[in-house]
């Protein structure tokens, strides 16, 4: 298709939402990837350019196999992944369940990976496409009570970071936005209300990204750090 085509796991809220809307308007088509359909349907609700819905269970590579499969049959082409989808769990290190362990291992480290490594095939045939890992500064310095999170998103750094060196002779471009805690559903039941209305607008978030990721003559931003005033 002649319309760009942007993937955006964890779309049915928060930054992935608000990621879905900005590049709505600027015209691309809108893949809403996440576990449930009907938060999807909402964000795409909120849409004004085309969109398609599709439930995946990042955890899962072959499920990430099919899904991207079936968009690149359905659309031609992907031209920009956004590994968006996360969780996070806060306490103590000896108090995590070994569970929720597992999740924020599978969903923010392996989730990315497995997606990145899938899409890669593709951008590398066709020598051009831009993957976006949505970070957080917890992979940039360790914080206390976040000690897995913080690892699993060490772990993604470090992959973003080999990455680079790996397509630095390529067309594809890969860009990591390291961010503080923003005002969204991510944080209920874990901070007050009182706390988060001060953290940054997954909007403006979503407006920084794509300011510095679209195509520019001669220039490459590999990363940047977005932190909350106070």
């Amino acid at each position: 298709m002649d319309q760009k085509v942007v993937v955006i796991t964890g779309a049915g809220s928060g930054l992935g939402a608000s990621l879905a809307k900005k590049y709505s308007e600027e015209g691309y088509h809108i893949c809403l990837v996440g576990r449930t359909k009907e938060k999807l349907k909402k964000v795409a609700n909120q849409l004004t350019s085309s969109y398609s819905i599709y439930e995946l269970d990042v955890t899962k590579k072959k499920h990430v196999v099919t899904i991207f499969q079936t968009i690149l049959s359905e659309l031609g082409s992907i031209d920009v992944l956004i590994n968006n989808a996360g969780t996070g769990a806060f306490d103590l290190a000896e108090n995590l369940e070994e569970e929720l362990v597992h999740q924020m291992i599978d969903i923010n480290l392996k989730g990315t990976i497995f997606c990145t490594q899938v899409i890669l095939e593709h951008m590398k045939k066709i020598n051009n496409g831009t993957i976006i890992h949505v970070i957080s500064t917890a992979g940039l310095i360790g914080k206390a009570n976040e000690s897995v999170y913080c690892a699993s998103k060490y772990g993604v750094r470090g992959f973003t970071e080999s990455l680079v060196v790996e397509l630095k002779d390529t067309g594809v471009k890969l860009f990591a936005a390291y961010m503080g805690g923003m005002n969204t559903d991510f944080w209920n039941g874990i901070l007050p209300e009182e706390r988060t209305e001060k953290m940054m607008n997954p909007d403006d978030i979503a407006d920084i990204i794509f300011e510095n990721t679209k195509a520019r003559k001669n220039l490459m931003i590999p990363e940047i750090i977005i932190k909350n005033i106070r």
